[in-house]
């Protein structure tokens, strides 16, 4: 669980609302689509901390 300041959750809601807004207002497939990114992104964390532990 995250716990975010009010500041920082009005500048996420700004954030997940341009994102939606993208998606034409369809909640669930901009979730899919950042969900999709995430993984992405993660596989690419995962090989980048790989190659650093290689080469200790």
């Amino acid at each position: 669980m995250v716990t975010l300041d009010s500041r920082q959750e009005a500048a996420l809601q700004v954030v997940a609302e341009k994102f939606i807004a993208q998606h034409k207002g369809d909640a669930v497939k901009a979730l899919k689509e950042m969900i999709v990114l995430n993984g992405h992104l993660q596989e690419r964390l995962d090989a980048v901390e790989g190659r650093r532990r290689a080469t200790r």
